[in-house]
Protein backbone atom coordinates (compact mmCIF):
# COMPACT_ATOMS: atom_id res chain seq x y z
CA UNK A 1 0.00 0.00 0.00
CA UNK A 2 1.46 3.32 -1.09
CA UNK A 3 0.84 6.69 0.50
CA UNK A 4 -0.94 9.37 -1.51
CA UNK A 5 1.32 12.05 -2.88
CA UNK A 6 -1.42 14.67 -2.48
CA UNK A 7 -1.23 16.74 0.76
CA UNK A 8 -4.02 16.52 3.28
CA UNK A 9 -6.39 19.44 3.98
CA UNK A 10 -4.64 20.23 7.29
CA UNK A 11 -1.26 20.28 5.53
CA UNK A 12 -2.62 22.57 2.85
CA UNK A 13 -4.01 25.11 5.36
CA UNK A 14 -0.84 25.01 7.46
CA UNK A 15 1.09 26.39 4.53
CA UNK A 16 -1.25 29.26 3.77
CA UNK A 17 -0.19 32.64 5.16
CA UNK A 18 -3.53 34.16 6.17
CA UNK A 19 -2.79 35.16 9.75
CA UNK A 20 -3.46 38.47 11.48
CA UNK A 21 -0.23 40.41 11.63
CA UNK A 22 -1.41 41.86 14.93
CA UNK A 23 -0.93 38.43 16.53
CA UNK A 24 2.73 38.34 15.56
CA UNK A 25 5.55 39.90 17.52
CA UNK A 26 7.53 42.68 15.91
CA UNK A 27 10.32 44.99 16.91
CA UNK A 28 8.09 47.89 15.89
CA UNK A 29 5.34 46.92 18.32
CA UNK A 30 5.24 47.48 22.05
CA UNK A 31 5.27 44.26 24.04
CA UNK A 32 1.95 43.84 25.86
CA UNK A 33 1.32 41.53 28.78
CA UNK A 34 -1.71 39.53 27.66
CA UNK A 35 -2.83 35.94 28.36
CA UNK A 36 -1.99 33.69 25.43
CA UNK A 37 -4.93 31.34 26.03
CA UNK A 38 -7.65 34.02 26.30
CA UNK A 39 -9.33 35.20 29.47
CA UNK A 40 -12.60 36.69 30.71
CA UNK A 41 -12.94 40.38 31.46
CA UNK A 42 -12.67 39.69 35.18
CA UNK A 43 -9.16 38.28 34.71
CA UNK A 44 -7.75 41.70 33.89
CA UNK A 45 -8.63 43.11 37.30
CA UNK A 46 -8.49 39.86 39.26
CA UNK A 47 -6.36 41.27 42.09
CA UNK A 48 -8.63 43.18 44.45
CA UNK A 49 -5.85 45.42 45.71
CA UNK A 50 -5.07 46.56 42.17
CA UNK A 51 -8.77 47.02 41.43
CA UNK A 52 -9.22 49.25 44.48
CA UNK A 53 -5.98 51.12 43.77
CA UNK A 54 -7.24 51.83 40.24
CA UNK A 55 -10.40 53.27 41.75
CA UNK A 56 -8.49 55.46 44.20
CA UNK A 57 -6.16 56.74 41.49
CA UNK A 58 -9.23 57.87 39.54
CA UNK A 59 -10.66 59.56 42.64
CA UNK A 60 -7.38 61.38 43.17
CA UNK A 61 -7.48 62.66 39.59
CA UNK A 62 -11.05 63.79 40.15
CA UNK A 63 -10.14 65.61 43.38
CA UNK A 64 -6.86 67.25 42.44
CA UNK A 65 -6.55 67.51 38.66
CA UNK A 66 -7.24 70.99 37.35
CA UNK A 67 -9.14 69.77 34.27
CA UNK A 68 -10.48 66.22 34.60
CA UNK A 69 -12.94 66.78 37.44
CA UNK A 70 -14.60 69.75 35.74
CA UNK A 71 -14.96 67.78 32.49
CA UNK A 72 -16.74 64.99 34.36
CA UNK A 73 -19.06 67.53 36.03
CA UNK A 74 -20.09 69.06 32.70
CA UNK A 75 -20.54 65.64 31.06
CA UNK A 76 -22.86 64.50 33.87
CA UNK A 77 -24.78 67.78 33.88
CA UNK A 78 -25.29 67.69 30.10
CA UNK A 79 -26.47 64.07 30.34
CA UNK A 80 -28.74 64.06 33.40
CA UNK A 81 -30.01 67.67 33.57
CA UNK A 82 -33.30 67.35 35.52
CA UNK A 83 -33.20 63.55 35.47
CA UNK A 84 -34.91 60.79 33.51
CA UNK A 85 -38.67 61.06 34.02
CA UNK A 86 -41.44 58.44 33.91
CA UNK A 87 -44.78 58.82 32.09
CA UNK A 88 -47.20 56.09 33.29
CA UNK A 89 -49.33 54.44 30.58
CA UNK A 90 -51.47 51.83 32.31
CA UNK A 91 -54.53 52.32 30.07
CA UNK A 92 -56.47 54.22 32.74
CA UNK A 93 -55.95 58.02 32.54
CA UNK A 94 -57.10 58.52 36.13
CA UNK A 95 -54.73 55.86 37.43
CA UNK A 96 -51.90 57.31 35.29
CA UNK A 97 -52.42 60.74 36.86
CA UNK A 98 -52.48 59.21 40.36
CA UNK A 99 -49.25 57.26 39.81
CA UNK A 100 -47.52 60.22 38.21
CA UNK A 101 -48.43 62.47 41.12
CA UNK A 102 -47.10 59.91 43.59
CA UNK A 103 -43.89 59.44 41.60
CA UNK A 104 -43.34 63.19 41.31
CA UNK A 105 -43.92 63.66 45.03
CA UNK A 106 -41.45 60.87 45.90
CA UNK A 107 -38.70 61.84 43.45
CA UNK A 108 -38.64 65.53 44.38
CA UNK A 109 -38.49 65.00 48.15
CA UNK A 110 -35.02 64.04 49.50
CA UNK A 111 -36.60 62.87 52.76
CA UNK A 112 -38.57 60.23 50.86
CA UNK A 113 -36.23 59.05 48.11
CA UNK A 114 -32.78 59.29 49.72
CA UNK A 115 -31.94 57.28 52.84
CA UNK A 116 -29.51 60.02 53.88
CA UNK A 117 -32.26 62.63 53.21
CA UNK A 118 -29.84 64.84 51.25
CA UNK A 119 -30.57 64.41 47.53
CA UNK A 120 -33.66 64.24 45.36
CA UNK A 121 -33.94 61.54 42.70
CA UNK A 122 -32.50 63.69 39.90
CA UNK A 123 -29.42 64.40 42.02
CA UNK A 124 -29.10 60.67 42.79
CA UNK A 125 -29.10 59.99 39.03
CA UNK A 126 -26.38 62.62 38.56
CA UNK A 127 -24.28 61.06 41.32
CA UNK A 128 -24.85 57.55 39.95
CA UNK A 129 -23.53 58.56 36.53
CA UNK A 130 -20.60 60.41 38.03
CA UNK A 131 -19.60 57.44 40.18
CA UNK A 132 -19.86 55.12 37.17
CA UNK A 133 -17.40 57.36 35.27
CA UNK A 134 -14.93 58.02 38.09
CA UNK A 135 -15.12 54.90 40.30
CA UNK A 136 -16.40 52.51 37.65
CA UNK A 137 -19.72 51.70 39.33
CA UNK A 138 -22.05 52.40 42.24
CA UNK A 139 -24.62 50.15 43.90
CA UNK A 140 -27.98 51.64 44.95
CA UNK A 141 -30.00 49.56 47.42
CA UNK A 142 -33.78 49.94 47.89
CA UNK A 143 -34.58 50.10 51.59
CA UNK A 144 -37.96 48.46 52.28
CA UNK A 145 -38.29 49.88 55.80
CA UNK A 146 -37.94 53.54 54.81
CA UNK A 147 -39.04 53.28 51.17
CA UNK A 148 -35.89 55.16 50.08
CA UNK A 149 -32.65 54.44 48.23
CA UNK A 150 -29.28 53.86 49.88
CA UNK A 151 -26.31 54.69 47.64
CA UNK A 152 -23.39 52.34 48.39
CA UNK A 153 -20.02 53.39 46.96
CA UNK A 154 -17.98 50.88 45.00
CA UNK A 155 -15.15 50.32 47.48
CA UNK A 156 -17.53 48.72 50.00
CA UNK A 157 -18.30 45.77 47.70
CA UNK A 158 -15.42 43.44 48.65
CA UNK A 159 -14.37 39.79 48.76
CA UNK A 160 -13.14 38.32 52.06
CA UNK A 161 -9.89 36.41 51.77
CA UNK A 162 -11.14 33.25 53.48
CA UNK A 163 -14.05 32.52 51.11
CA UNK A 164 -13.93 29.59 48.69
CA UNK A 165 -17.05 30.63 46.76
CA UNK A 166 -17.13 32.14 43.27
CA UNK A 167 -17.01 35.76 44.41
CA UNK A 168 -15.59 38.48 42.13
CA UNK A 169 -14.87 41.72 44.00
CA UNK A 170 -17.86 41.27 46.27
CA UNK A 171 -20.29 39.76 43.74
CA UNK A 172 -21.28 36.10 44.18
CA UNK A 173 -21.73 34.49 40.74
CA UNK A 174 -23.31 31.24 39.65
CA UNK A 175 -20.45 29.01 38.50
CA UNK A 176 -22.21 27.90 35.32
CA UNK A 177 -24.20 30.91 34.14
CA UNK A 178 -22.36 33.80 35.86
CA UNK A 179 -25.75 35.01 37.10
CA UNK A 180 -25.39 37.36 40.04
CA UNK A 181 -26.68 35.82 43.25
CA UNK A 182 -25.47 38.10 46.05
CA UNK A 183 -23.56 41.31 46.71
CA UNK A 184 -21.24 41.40 49.73
CA UNK A 185 -20.59 44.70 51.50
CA UNK A 186 -18.28 45.79 54.28
CA UNK A 187 -19.30 48.12 57.07
CA UNK A 188 -19.22 51.78 56.14
CA UNK A 189 -16.46 52.59 58.65
CA UNK A 190 -14.01 49.96 57.41
CA UNK A 191 -10.35 50.90 57.72
CA UNK A 192 -9.01 51.25 54.15
CA UNK A 193 -5.64 49.88 55.28
CA UNK A 194 -7.13 46.72 56.82
CA UNK A 195 -7.84 43.68 54.63
CA UNK A 196 -11.25 42.03 54.73
CA UNK A 197 -10.63 38.52 56.00
CA UNK A 198 -13.89 37.06 57.35
CA UNK A 199 -17.09 36.17 55.54
CA UNK A 200 -18.99 36.64 58.80
CA UNK A 201 -18.11 40.33 58.79
CA UNK A 202 -19.80 40.92 55.41
CA UNK A 203 -23.33 42.14 54.82
CA UNK A 204 -24.72 39.79 52.16
CA UNK A 205 -27.74 40.88 50.10
CA UNK A 206 -29.55 38.65 47.60
CA UNK A 207 -29.84 40.17 44.15
CA UNK A 208 -33.52 39.19 43.79
CA UNK A 209 -36.38 38.58 46.20
CA UNK A 210 -38.88 35.73 46.18
CA UNK A 211 -40.80 37.46 43.35
CA UNK A 212 -37.59 37.71 41.26
CA UNK A 213 -37.54 41.48 41.60
CA UNK A 214 -34.16 43.16 42.03
CA UNK A 215 -33.05 44.13 45.49
CA UNK A 216 -29.67 45.40 44.29
CA UNK A 217 -29.20 47.92 41.48
CA UNK A 218 -25.74 47.93 39.93
CA UNK A 219 -25.00 51.07 37.89
CA UNK A 220 -22.06 50.58 35.52
CA UNK A 221 -21.31 50.45 31.80
CA UNK A 222 -19.74 47.09 30.85
CA UNK A 223 -17.70 46.61 27.69
CA UNK A 224 -17.67 42.80 27.82
CA UNK A 225 -20.29 40.23 28.78
CA UNK A 226 -17.93 38.64 31.31
CA UNK A 227 -17.29 41.91 33.15
CA UNK A 228 -18.66 41.77 36.69
CA UNK A 229 -17.61 45.19 38.00
CA UNK A 230 -17.26 48.55 36.33
CA UNK A 231 -13.91 50.13 35.44
CA UNK A 232 -13.18 53.84 35.71
CA UNK A 233 -13.29 55.83 32.48
CA UNK A 234 -9.89 57.25 33.44
CA UNK A 235 -8.14 53.88 32.97
CA UNK A 236 -6.91 54.53 29.38
CA UNK A 237 -5.85 58.11 30.13
CA UNK A 238 -4.04 57.86 33.45
CA UNK A 239 -0.66 58.75 31.98
CA UNK A 240 -1.95 61.53 29.73
CA UNK A 241 -4.05 63.13 32.45
CA UNK A 242 -1.09 63.09 34.84
CA UNK A 243 1.24 64.56 32.22
CA UNK A 244 -1.18 67.38 31.41
CA UNK A 245 -1.16 68.43 35.05
CA UNK A 246 2.64 68.12 35.27
CA UNK A 247 3.21 70.11 32.08
CA UNK A 248 0.91 72.87 33.25
CA UNK A 249 2.76 73.10 36.56
CA UNK A 250 6.15 73.12 34.82
CA UNK A 251 5.03 75.90 32.49
CA UNK A 252 3.81 77.98 35.40
CA UNK A 253 7.19 77.59 37.13
CA UNK A 254 8.96 78.45 33.89
CA UNK A 255 6.77 81.52 33.49
CA UNK A 256 7.75 82.66 36.98
CA UNK A 257 11.41 82.21 36.12
CA UNK A 258 11.33 84.22 32.91
CA UNK A 259 9.52 87.11 34.56
CA UNK A 260 12.87 87.74 36.26
CA UNK A 261 14.66 89.52 33.42
CA UNK A 262 18.32 88.87 32.56
CA UNK A 263 20.86 91.37 31.19
CA UNK A 264 23.67 90.22 28.93
CA UNK A 265 26.76 92.41 28.65
CA UNK A 266 28.70 92.25 25.38
CA UNK A 267 32.22 93.70 25.25
CA UNK A 268 34.14 94.41 22.08
CA UNK A 269 37.51 92.90 21.28
CA UNK A 270 40.29 94.68 23.15
CA UNK A 271 37.96 96.03 25.82
CA UNK A 272 39.94 97.31 28.72
CA UNK A 273 38.44 96.56 32.10
CA UNK A 274 38.44 99.69 34.26
CA UNK A 275 40.45 99.60 37.42
CA UNK A 276 37.27 100.09 39.45
CA UNK A 277 34.04 98.93 37.80
CA UNK A 278 31.05 100.90 38.88
CA UNK A 279 27.68 99.47 39.84
CA UNK A 280 24.58 99.52 37.70
CA UNK A 281 22.34 100.14 40.74
CA UNK A 282 22.60 99.94 44.49
CA UNK A 283 24.54 96.69 44.94
CA UNK A 284 24.27 94.08 47.67
CA UNK A 285 26.66 91.26 48.44
CA UNK A 286 25.96 87.59 49.15
CA UNK A 287 28.65 85.53 50.90
CA UNK A 288 28.72 81.81 50.06
CA UNK A 289 29.78 78.98 52.36
CA UNK A 290 33.19 78.74 50.70
CA UNK A 291 33.92 82.38 51.46
CA UNK A 292 33.35 83.69 47.94
CA UNK A 293 31.30 86.84 47.56
CA UNK A 294 28.65 87.44 44.87
CA UNK A 295 27.66 90.95 43.91
CA UNK A 296 23.94 91.54 43.27
CA UNK A 297 22.98 94.65 41.37
CA UNK A 298 19.96 96.52 42.68
CA UNK A 299 17.75 97.42 39.71
CA UNK A 300 14.46 99.28 39.67
CA UNK A 301 11.80 100.53 37.27
CA UNK A 302 12.76 103.53 35.13
CA UNK A 303 16.48 103.10 35.80
CA UNK A 304 18.90 104.24 33.09
CA UNK A 305 21.90 101.93 32.81
CA UNK A 306 25.11 103.52 31.56
CA UNK A 307 27.80 101.15 30.44
CA UNK A 308 31.49 101.70 29.83
CA UNK A 309 32.77 102.59 26.35
CA UNK A 310 32.71 99.42 24.24
CA UNK A 311 30.00 97.66 26.27
CA UNK A 312 26.54 96.66 24.97
CA UNK A 313 23.67 95.69 27.30
CA UNK A 314 20.97 93.28 25.98
CA UNK A 315 17.85 92.10 27.85
CA UNK A 316 16.56 88.55 27.29
CA UNK A 317 12.77 87.98 27.18
CA UNK A 318 11.92 84.44 25.96
CA UNK A 319 8.38 83.59 24.84
CA UNK A 320 6.76 81.31 27.42
CA UNK A 321 4.72 79.37 26.65
CA UNK A 322 5.52 79.00 22.97
CA UNK A 323 3.00 78.25 20.23
CA UNK A 324 3.79 74.52 20.12
CA UNK A 325 2.72 74.24 23.75
CA UNK A 326 -0.88 75.26 23.00
CA UNK A 327 -1.15 72.83 20.08
CA UNK A 328 0.18 69.96 22.19
CA UNK A 329 -2.08 70.77 25.14
CA UNK A 330 -5.16 70.92 22.92
CA UNK A 331 -4.34 67.47 21.54
CA UNK A 332 -3.98 65.97 25.04
CA UNK A 333 -7.17 67.63 26.28
CA UNK A 334 -8.96 66.31 23.23
CA UNK A 335 -7.85 62.75 24.06
CA UNK A 336 -9.09 63.18 27.64
CA UNK A 337 -12.40 64.59 26.40
CA UNK A 338 -12.92 61.70 23.96
CA UNK A 339 -12.73 59.18 26.79
CA UNK A 340 -15.24 61.16 28.84
CA UNK A 341 -17.64 61.84 25.96
CA UNK A 342 -16.86 65.54 25.64
CA UNK A 343 -15.58 67.18 22.41
CA UNK A 344 -12.75 69.69 22.68
CA UNK A 345 -15.01 72.70 22.22
CA UNK A 346 -16.98 71.64 25.30
CA UNK A 347 -13.86 70.70 27.27
CA UNK A 348 -12.47 74.20 26.74
CA UNK A 349 -15.93 75.86 26.60
CA UNK A 350 -14.54 77.75 23.63
CA UNK A 351 -15.71 77.51 20.00
CA UNK A 352 -13.36 80.14 18.58
CA UNK A 353 -11.43 77.55 16.58
CA UNK A 354 -14.44 76.25 14.66
CA UNK A 355 -17.47 77.57 12.82
CA UNK A 356 -21.13 77.04 13.63
CA UNK A 357 -21.34 73.84 11.60
CA UNK A 358 -18.30 72.44 13.38
CA UNK A 359 -19.85 73.25 16.75
CA UNK A 360 -23.12 71.58 15.80
CA UNK A 361 -21.44 68.48 14.40
CA UNK A 362 -19.35 68.00 17.55
CA UNK A 363 -22.33 68.52 19.87
CA UNK A 364 -24.51 66.15 17.80
CA UNK A 365 -21.93 63.39 18.18
CA UNK A 366 -21.57 64.08 21.89
CA UNK A 367 -25.34 63.89 22.34
CA UNK A 368 -25.36 60.31 21.05
CA UNK A 369 -23.00 59.33 23.85
CA UNK A 370 -25.00 61.31 26.39
CA UNK A 371 -28.20 59.54 25.31
CA UNK A 372 -26.46 56.18 25.68
CA UNK A 373 -25.58 57.09 29.28
CA UNK A 374 -29.13 58.31 29.88
CA UNK A 375 -30.50 54.92 28.85
CA UNK A 376 -27.91 53.18 31.04
CA UNK A 377 -29.10 55.19 34.04
CA UNK A 378 -32.72 54.49 33.10
CA UNK A 379 -32.31 50.71 32.71
CA UNK A 380 -30.03 50.14 35.70
CA UNK A 381 -31.41 52.65 38.18
CA UNK A 382 -34.63 54.47 37.27
CA UNK A 383 -36.62 51.52 35.88
CA UNK A 384 -36.03 49.06 38.76
CA UNK A 385 -36.70 51.85 41.26
CA UNK A 386 -39.99 52.72 39.53
CA UNK A 387 -41.09 49.06 39.51
CA UNK A 388 -40.15 48.70 43.19
CA UNK A 389 -42.12 51.80 44.24
CA UNK A 390 -45.10 50.84 42.09
CA UNK A 391 -45.27 47.39 43.68
CA UNK A 392 -45.08 48.97 47.10
CA UNK A 393 -47.88 51.45 46.32
CA UNK A 394 -50.11 48.78 44.76
CA UNK A 395 -49.75 46.56 47.84
CA UNK A 396 -50.33 49.28 50.42
CA UNK A 397 -52.76 51.62 48.65
CA UNK A 398 -56.38 50.63 48.10
CA UNK A 399 -57.02 53.11 45.29
CA UNK A 400 -54.47 51.44 43.02
CA UNK A 401 -55.58 47.92 43.95
CA UNK A 402 -59.25 48.82 43.31
CA UNK A 403 -58.37 50.25 39.89
CA UNK A 404 -56.54 47.05 39.02
CA UNK A 405 -59.47 44.90 40.16
CA UNK A 406 -61.95 46.91 38.07
CA UNK A 407 -59.97 46.55 34.85
CA UNK A 408 -58.06 43.35 34.36
CA UNK A 409 -56.59 44.74 31.13
CA UNK A 410 -54.64 47.43 32.95
CA UNK A 411 -50.87 47.21 32.57
CA UNK A 412 -49.59 48.54 35.87
CA UNK A 413 -45.92 48.75 34.96
CA UNK A 414 -46.39 50.07 31.42
CA UNK A 415 -44.86 53.51 30.95
CA UNK A 416 -42.83 55.73 28.65
CA UNK A 417 -39.38 56.92 29.76
CA UNK A 418 -38.70 60.58 29.14
CA UNK A 419 -34.98 61.22 28.83
CA UNK A 420 -33.71 64.80 29.06
CA UNK A 421 -33.24 66.58 25.75
CA UNK A 422 -31.05 69.45 24.68
CA UNK A 423 -32.06 72.91 23.47
CA UNK A 424 -32.09 73.77 19.81
CA UNK A 425 -28.65 74.61 18.46
CA UNK A 426 -30.23 76.44 15.52
CA UNK A 427 -33.75 77.21 16.78
CA UNK A 428 -35.24 78.26 13.43
CA UNK A 429 -33.98 75.23 11.50
CA UNK A 430 -34.73 72.72 14.26
CA UNK A 431 -38.23 74.09 14.90
CA UNK A 432 -38.92 74.09 11.14
CA UNK A 433 -37.83 70.45 10.94
CA UNK A 434 -40.18 69.55 13.80
CA UNK A 435 -43.03 71.37 12.10
CA UNK A 436 -42.39 69.59 8.80
CA UNK A 437 -42.32 66.17 10.45
CA UNK A 438 -45.60 66.81 12.27
CA UNK A 439 -47.36 68.29 9.23
CA UNK A 440 -46.36 65.36 7.01
CA UNK A 441 -47.47 62.76 9.57
CA UNK A 442 -43.93 61.50 10.13
CA UNK A 443 -44.26 61.71 13.90
CA UNK A 444 -46.97 62.30 16.48
CA UNK A 445 -46.95 65.34 18.72
CA UNK A 446 -46.82 63.07 21.75
CA UNK A 447 -43.66 61.36 20.53
CA UNK A 448 -42.12 64.60 19.32
CA UNK A 449 -42.58 66.14 22.76
CA UNK A 450 -40.95 63.08 24.29
CA UNK A 451 -37.92 63.61 22.02
CA UNK A 452 -37.63 67.14 23.38
CA UNK A 453 -38.00 66.03 26.99
CA UNK A 454 -41.55 67.39 27.36
CA UNK A 455 -44.84 65.75 28.35
CA UNK A 456 -47.51 66.20 25.66
CA UNK A 457 -50.35 65.81 28.17
CA UNK A 458 -48.93 68.61 30.31
CA UNK A 459 -48.03 70.78 27.30
CA UNK A 460 -51.43 70.43 25.61
CA UNK A 461 -53.24 71.16 28.88
CA UNK A 462 -51.13 74.28 29.40
CA UNK A 463 -51.78 75.46 25.83
CA UNK A 464 -55.54 74.99 26.13
CA UNK A 465 -55.69 76.59 29.60
CA UNK A 466 -53.61 79.59 28.50
CA UNK A 467 -55.73 80.14 25.39
CA UNK A 468 -58.94 79.75 27.40
CA UNK A 469 -57.76 82.30 29.95
CA UNK A 470 -56.85 84.71 27.15
CA UNK A 471 -60.25 84.30 25.47
CA UNK A 472 -62.12 84.79 28.75
CA UNK A 473 -60.26 88.01 29.51
CA UNK A 474 -60.74 89.23 25.92
CA UNK A 475 -64.49 88.47 26.00
CA UNK A 476 -64.92 90.28 29.31
CA UNK A 477 -63.11 93.33 27.98
CA UNK A 478 -65.12 93.20 24.71
CA UNK A 479 -68.40 93.17 26.67
CA UNK A 480 -67.18 96.16 28.68
CA UNK A 481 -66.27 98.14 25.52
CA UNK A 482 -69.50 97.26 23.70
CA UNK A 483 -71.52 98.32 26.75
CA UNK A 484 -69.71 101.65 26.85
CA UNK A 485 -69.75 102.12 23.06
CA UNK A 486 -72.80 100.30 21.58
CA UNK A 487 -71.82 100.92 17.98
CA UNK A 488 -68.28 99.60 18.42
CA UNK A 489 -69.23 95.91 18.02
CA UNK A 490 -65.88 94.53 19.22
CA UNK A 491 -65.37 90.75 19.49
CA UNK A 492 -62.93 88.82 21.62
CA UNK A 493 -60.94 87.86 18.51
CA UNK A 494 -59.87 91.46 17.98
CA UNK A 495 -58.54 91.67 21.52
CA UNK A 496 -57.01 88.22 21.93
CA UNK A 497 -55.15 88.15 18.59
CA UNK A 498 -54.22 84.46 18.74
CA UNK A 499 -51.42 83.63 16.32
CA UNK A 500 -52.51 81.94 13.09
CA UNK A 501 -50.93 78.57 12.33
CA UNK A 502 -48.17 78.52 9.72
CA UNK A 503 -49.58 77.93 6.24
CA UNK A 504 -53.12 79.19 7.03
CA UNK A 505 -54.91 81.27 4.35
CA UNK A 506 -55.88 84.74 5.62
CA UNK A 507 -58.23 87.16 3.82
CA UNK A 508 -59.37 90.66 4.74
CA UNK A 509 -62.23 92.85 3.41
CA UNK A 510 -61.47 96.49 2.50
CA UNK A 511 -63.65 99.56 3.00
CA UNK A 512 -65.37 99.23 -0.42
CA UNK A 513 -66.74 95.82 0.43
CA UNK A 514 -64.31 94.08 -1.90
CA UNK A 515 -62.41 91.13 -0.67
CA UNK A 516 -58.67 91.28 -1.05
CA UNK A 517 -56.82 88.40 -2.59
CA UNK A 518 -55.99 85.75 0.00
CA UNK A 519 -52.43 85.64 1.11
CA UNK A 520 -50.66 82.41 1.89
CA UNK A 521 -48.31 82.47 4.83
CA UNK A 522 -45.18 80.68 3.84
CA UNK A 523 -44.46 77.69 6.08
CA UNK A 524 -41.55 78.09 8.41
CA UNK A 525 -38.43 76.61 7.00
CA UNK A 526 -39.58 76.77 3.38
CA UNK A 527 -36.93 77.57 0.81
Amino acid sequence: MTRSKHPTLAQTFSGIRADYNAAKTSRFRRTRSVPSAGASADYHYRTESEFLRLMEYARDFDRNDQVVGSIVDRACTATIQDGVQIDPDTGDPKLDADIKARWLDWTTDPDQCDLSAEHDFAQLQWLALRHSLVDGDIIPLPNADSGSIQMVEAHRCRTPSNTTQNVVHGVLLDKNTRKRLQYWFTADDVNPMRPVTKVSGMHQIDVRDEYQQRRVYHVYSPKRTTQTRGITAFAPIFDIAGMVDDIQFAKLVQQQMVTCFAIFVERQMGFKIPDQEGSVGNPSYDTHDDGSVRKLEGLGPGMMIKGHPGEKYTMDSPTVPNQEFFTHMRMMLQIIGINLGMPLILVLMDASETNFSGWRGAVDQAQQGWHHNQMMIYRRFVLPTYIWKLRDWSENDRSISRALSRKKSLRLFNHKPQTPSWPYIEPLKDASADLMRTRNALISRRRQCAERGMDWNVLSSEIVEDNAELIIKAQEKADELNGKFPKLNVTWRELACLPTPDGMTVSQANDLGQEEQPTQKEPAGAA
